[in-house]
């Protein structure tokens, strides 16, 4: 009795899961597989939509859809969430849920305004991903950064003191806001000379491929080409900016390793060369849209190119420009790729987003990590602000 194993206990089962689904699955041919899963997916979609199209109906028929589908898919969802812990809990909350929502569906049916319950479920999906993959983060991140680094003690703002006085969180801070200022301004203004200067140029269509070419790079490939440029070594050099330098007689620099600021401002030309592409594109479409009356109207009153360029064109694109600049602007604020390829945020390199995740995966300081995320949140908020503003006056206008 003592020594005897105890007996394994298996999980309740109704003989199906999504584990042994997926096993099944991946025994057969994969030329099997692929036809499979397009039929199981599309099996499903069309019970959504037949769902979703008939639930609100009224009439017997649609009351007794309603009442199979109340039990028949908590049934499946027993199914597919059985080999997880705590399957019960979530399959009797989606039974009361579901409940919920066809009684209230049968019960307006009846009045004839059912078809309310189809546009909520058609909203529900993007809605409760939202909740989960938005809402509730923020929240939580935003009370974990009043707790240290184990989440288990409440610090008030210390974490918040630690961002704006020690090294890493203040350089991260100071950094990002140049990221922020200079990169969306250089590159709008590169990518509005570009396509001003350019769609009076003969061969447009391949100068636009070779300047948009650059933004087709990921930020880790656009990071590997750019580190050989900045390399620094003794004797032979390879990269080329140090080459040039020591073609004139002087000494290489090792110019990611160069302080204060110097190796950012170097990281953030990275950045814009591979967003002069997408600038020069938006800004191009946005000037051949510009009505050719009024340059010609401009050119008749005697203005001059920059005159017409100041005055017509300009306030003509506004709304492309600040299109672009609020992207580019948000590109900069989350940017780790470079960072991260580059210097590793070594020689007071490091920017908020790559701060954020090296205090949470390097040294497990949740409390720190959750701190800059709230900081980098307040530094979103007002682009998010101002392009809600942008869209109600383009709405108003129209």
């Amino acid at each position: 009795m003592v020594t005897r194993a105890p007996a394994e206990t298996k999980p309740t089962t109704l003989g199906f899961s999504l584990n042994s689904f997926f096993n099944w699955l991946g025994g057969l041919n994969p030329l099997v597989q692929i036809p499979l899963v397009l039929l199981v997916f599309g099996a499903v979609v069309g019970l959504l939509l037949l769902l979703i199209e008939y639930a609100p109906r009224s009439g017997k028929g649609y009351f007794w859809l309603r009442l199979v589908a109340c039990f028949a898919i908590p049934v499946l969802a027993f199914m597919l969430l059985r080999p997880y812990q705590n399957a019960v809990i979530y399959v009797l909350g989606i039974a009361v849920l579901l409940g919920a929502i066809l009684f209230y569906a049968d019960y307006r049916s009846r009045q004839g305004a059912g078809y309310l319950f189809q546009l909520i479920l058609f909203a529900a999906p993007a809605a409760i991903l939202l909740l989960l993959g938005l809402v509730y983060p923020a929240i939580t991140t935003f009370f974990q950064s009043f707790f240290d680094k184990t989440g288990d003690n409440f610090v008030g703002l210390d974490n918040y003191v630690w961002t704006f006085t020690n090294p890493e969180g203040f350089w991260s801070v100071i950094n990002t806001l140049i990221w922020v200022l200079l990169a969306p301004t250089i590159a709008t203004a590169i990518g509005l000379a570009y396509a001003v200067f350019i769609d009076r140029a003969a061969g447009e269509k391949y100068l636009k491929v070779l300047i948009f070419m650059p933004f087709a790079i990921s930020f880790v490939g656009a990071g590997i080409i750019w580190k050989f440029v900045y390399d620094f070594r003794q004797g032979d050099q390879i990269g080329i900016l140090n080459a040039i330098v020591t073609a004139f007689g002087g000494q290489p620099v090792s110019w990611l390793a160069a302080t204060p600021l110097v190796n950012t401002l170097l990281l953030v030309v990275v950045f814009i060369w591979s967003q002069t592409g997408l600038a020069m594109v938006i800004l191009s479409a946005a000037i051949k849209a510009v009505p050719p009356e009024q340059m010609e109207a401009a050119e008749l009153d005697g203005a001059s190119a920059w005159e017409r360029f100041i005055n017509v064109t300009v306030p003509g694109i506004r709304s492309s420009l600040i299109v672009v600049l609020t992207t580019i602007a948000i590109g900069a604020l989350k940017i780790y790729d470079i960072v991260a390829v580059m210097t590793g945020g070594r020689n007071d390199s490091t920017v908020l987003a790559f701060e954020m995740v090296n205090q949470q995966q390097r040294f497990q300081s949740y409390g720190h990590s959750a701190a800059l995320a709230v900081v980098l949140f307040v530094f979103v908020l007002p682009l998010i602000i101002f392009n809600v503003r942008q869209i109600r006056k383009q709405r108003e206008l129209r």
